[in-house]
């Protein structure tokens, strides 16, 4: 089985949505992430809930949503297009799209990474004339570092996976915003088009694995590095 031009095409678009995922999601999830796990403050619980909401809502209501606010007659959306960012049915809406669907999942994973580590590490580095922003880098993030890389990992999994809010938000157009899920249901809808899909299929399940393998990699020479040498 091989793949078409079409299947090439959408993998690469595929490829390259979730790694604009990845880059733009992590940031933005850490800081959530910590302070969702260290901070104290009114409405905490609602804030948690909002961020968490995209995997209890149906991905097309969650595109549908991304439709309405960033269409090109919505305020928003005129607004991003003034500035020359168009969101609706390009490529870069499917990495917004892929960005609300992964969020919870990479926020979740550093969140519980954070919440592992002891306040008492970092109020001692302080009490030793860190600045706050030296104690999250020389403490914090060293310790969380195999969960920010579980995190973005998941994100990019799920920018990869990622089919019902896509195809809600920037349709299904070949070239532009097919990504390799919705290729896959596209073979599907042709008479004879299980074994395009089924060579797309085994793609994406190799992709998928390569990324989890070298995040388990990454995540054990880390966790070696911070242990030191024994």
């Amino acid at each position: 089985m091989t793949l078409d031009a079409v299947a090439w095409d959408a993998l690469r678009l595929s490829l390259w949505v979730a790694v604009w995922t990845t880059v733009i999601a992590v940031p933005l999830a850490l800081w959530v992430a910590w302070v969702l796990a260290r901070k104290e403050f009114w409405g905490k619980s609602f804030v948690s809930a909002l961020v968490h909401l995209p995997l209890v809502l149906p991905p097309v209501v969650t595109g549908y949503v991304l439709l309405i606010l960033f269409s090109p007659t919505a305020p928003a959306g005129a607004a991003l297009a003034s500035v020359g960012l168009t969101l609706a049915f390009k490529w870069t809406g499917a990495v917004l799209a892929a960005i609300v669907m992964g969020f919870p999942l990479m926020v979740r994973a550093m969140r519980l990474a954070i919440e592992a580590v002891d306040p008492r590490l970092e109020d001692a580095a302080a009490t030793l004339g860190a600045s706050r922003t030296g104690v999250f880098a020389r403490v914090t993030l060293p310790l969380i570092a195999p969960g920010i890389l579980a995190g973005a990992v998941m994100g990019f999994a799920k920018a990869m996976g990622e089919f019902g809010a896509t195809i809600t938000f920037v349709a299904n157009i070949p070239g532009q915003t097919q990504t390799l899920p919705i290729a896959i249901w596209t073979a599907l809808q042709i008479p004879g088009g299980e074994g395009p899909a089924a060579a797309m299929a085994i793609v994406s399940c190799i992709v998928a694995l390569g990324a989890v393998f070298a995040s388990e990699v990454l995540a054990r020479r880390v966790a070696a590095r911070i242990a030191g040498p024994r």
